[in-house]
């Protein structure tokens, strides 16, 4: 091999061919590198998700619930479908007319991906979810600590390709610092992961909890 050196031969068009080589790997391996990043700093005990600071839940605080029209959306980088949907004040809950005074919780399972609005033991409704992929959904029991009909989420990473700003985010309730049940419309995959650590919802069902629940209700998530 020194040989070939020493008569002149160039390493740099095979630096140069694994060079591309691994950033085509990185390009397909991003995203996955991205849930690695983010689920190791978990494992350390550090949450490397941006909507776990205190600055994420300082902006949560800081918005308003207005309806933003003819507002860019932008999900894993790319553009997506400017959101239509508005929120239609729909109080239809199964089960809701014949309440037996039992407390309101909200059992989320992340391996059935499926949300359950329960009162005492008795389911009174289930949703399909999408929990988190490109980040982990927490598991643990909170309250939800502030709701708002619509409002703008914003974070992953550009240079991994798991960027998202998305306004008008409907039925939004968040129970965790950032984390929160919310209405999405920039996909149609409920029943797989697909979120940065939400959980997203068909944005009509979405609506159907939002009014059924109350800041302060209990919100379960296990796997």
């Amino acid at each position: 091999m020194l040989a070939i050196f020493k008569k002149g031969f160039s390493a740099l068009p095979i630096i140069a061919i694994v060079l591309v080589l691994f950033g085509i790997f990185t390009i397909v391996q991003r995203r996955y590198i991205y849930f690695t990043y983010q689920t190791m700093g978990q494992k350390l005990g550090i949450n490397l998700n941006n909507i776990a600071t205190d600055s994420y839940v300082n902006w949560i605080r800081s918005q308003s619930e207005n309806y933003s029209p003819d507002e860019e959306a932008i999900f894993l980088s790319n553009p997506v479908l400017p959101n239509t949907y508005v929120a239609t004040g729909q109080k239809t809950v199964l089960g809701e007319s014949i309440s037996t005074g039992d407390e309101k919780w909200i059992e989320i399972d992340l391996s059935e991906q499926r949300l359950y609005m329960k009162e005492g033991d008795r389911t009174v409704n289930s949703f399909l979810i999408s929990s988190g992929k490109w980040a982990p959904t927490p598991k643990g029991e909170w309250r939800i600590w502030i709701k708002l009909r619509s409002t703008r989420m914003r974070g992953g990473s550009k240079a991994l390709g798991t960027y998202y700003d998305l306004p008008n985010v409907p039925y939004t309730m968040y129970y965790y610092q950032g984390y929160g049940i919310h209405g999405a419309y920039w996909h149609n995959n409920f029943g797989q992961p697909m979120s940065h650590g939400c959980v997203n919802m068909r944005p009509e069902e979405a609506g159907i909890v939002f009014n059924w629940a109350s800041v302060g209700t209990r919100v379960v998530v296990h796997a």
